[in-house]
């Protein structure tokens, strides 16, 4: 997961909606389970979709109010404790 891009994220369901981001994430989940996918294709796939889940996460943190940064600070260590387990 990249902060940068998850932020990014955040900006565009901000300023969008939420549901780009969740139909995106539906497509590419679609895409992974294509017959002849290189290793190196599914990591990337996979990696785009872990920013797109976690901008929806800190995005439903921050219209709940809470801050941006307190938002995306909570959710590194949710996923920072879950790699430690």
């Amino acid at each position: 997961m990249k902060l940068p891009i998850i932020k990014n994220l955040v900006e565009f369901i901000d300023q969008n909606d939420e549901d780009f981001v969740l139909e995106t994430i539906e497509v590419l989940e679609h895409v992974s389970l294509a017959k002849g996918l290189k290793d190196e294709e599914l990591d990337t796939i996979g990696e785009l979709l872990s920013n797109m889940y976690g901008a929806v996460e800190v995005s439903k943190q921050i219209k709940s109010g809470t801050s941006q940064k307190d938002a995306l600070n909570s959710f590194m260590k949710r996923v920072l404790g879950s790699i430690d387990k």
